[in-house]
């Protein structure tokens, strides 16, 4: 048969009855089966410090701040928005934030580049302990007798240290967004935990932290149907599209939040609570001091799927074997 012939048999309704057959439903599954089976065996473990182990480090560059102009800086307070992973609502809750048009929110700039991640791991590892006493030992770098110490190991102090990675994150987010006239500003992801949200709250002091989850499995029923394709948690070796490694990045992501220390500012929203209306947005707005219009976002469908897809029950099964600890913590069933 023809590649003509064939097209034209795929419109008939022979074809159609024999696709919705049980046989090919159950070619079908096997198929999806296998693939998942392998990409589960194949799919990457992503292991990063913890809370405690990055707050331990960040000791070494804790300064006080006395600069005026540092002080107007420490006011700054932008609004970070992150989400057990993709599918979970955070676009939507993102476009109902910025009804606020002082407020913008970037979406997930460079998420591959897993920035934030491989700072805070990065920090979480930063001195040895050997190093760390000839840094607290060094010579005044302006002492007349630098010529005649030991000055190998010789560097700026913690707060400078902390005050670059403040500008790159300034001069990257911030001014962009007031250049185009925004008085806040912040961003969503789907990649960052409560390690990477302690970083960014060791740069910016009053920044506020919405959390958003959802279902692992209606999460990756949702992935599924959208048709995305292939996802990276961290591009090109950490990719995220099959039920394993989604659902193990979901889970790492879910079961850090409990380790924030206590008073953290944020807030968690489910987003079966969102699309329910049981999120009160008088009381967000104020905490965050923005004004929300949520019934203006909620009147457009941007970016919905239809709800055709199924997961299999392998596909279920291999979710809960990864998202389990994930889903106890944040009061979600098997």
């Amino acid at each position: 048969m023809g590649a003509t012939k064939v097209e034209r048999y795929k419109q008939t309704w022979a074809w159609e009855k024999l696709r919705d057959s049980r046989m090919a439903r159950l070619a079908r599954g096997l198929s999806s089966l296998r693939n998942e089976l392998w990409a589960w065996w194949q799919c990457p473990h992503v292991v990063m410090p913890d809370v405690e182990q990055l707050a331990a480090s960040l000791k070494f560059f804790q300064t006080q701040i006395s600069d005026e102009t540092t002080e107007q800086e420490e006011d700054e307070a932008p609004i970070f928005l992150l989400s057990t992973g993709w599918r979970a609502g955070s676009t939507l809750l993102q476009r109902i934030l910025v009804t606020d048009p002082r407020l913008l929110l970037w979406g997930e700039p460079l998420g591959e580049m897993t920035i934030f991640s491989r700072i805070a791991e990065m920090l979480s590892h930063s001195i040895s302990s050997r190093n760390l006493q000839l840094w607290k030992n060094q010579p005044d770098p302006s002492s007349s007798e630098l010529s005649t110490s030991w000055v190998a190991n010789l560097y700026p102090q913690g707060r400078d240290f902390r005050q670059a990675l403040r500008q790159f994150c300034d001069q990257w987010l911030c001014e962009p967004a007031k250049q185009s006239g925004f008085t806040r500003w912040g961003f969503k992801e789907v990649r960052l935990g409560a390690i990477e949200a302690s970083l960014l709250h060791w740069l910016y002091p009053k920044a506020k932290f919405l959390i958003i989850s959802r279902h692992p499995y209606d999460s990756y029923r949702s992935l599924v149907d959208a048709h995305w394709g292939q996802l990276y948690y961290r591009y090109p070796d950490v990719p995220a599209g099959s039920a394993a490694s989604f659902a193990r990045h979901w889970n790492r992501l879910a079961v850090s939040w409990p380790h924030l220390p206590t008073g953290f500012p944020c807030v968690h929203i489910k987003y079966e609570d969102l699309i329910d209306g049981k999120v009160d947005f008088r009381k967000l707005e104020s905490w965050l001091d923005i004004e929300i219009r949520e019934n203006v976002a909620l009147s457009a469908s941007v970016g919905g799927t239809a709800k055709s897809a199924k997961l299999g029950r392998w596909e279920r099964w291999i979710i809960t074997q990864e998202a389990a600890p994930g889903m106890q913590v944040l009061g979600y069933s098997r």
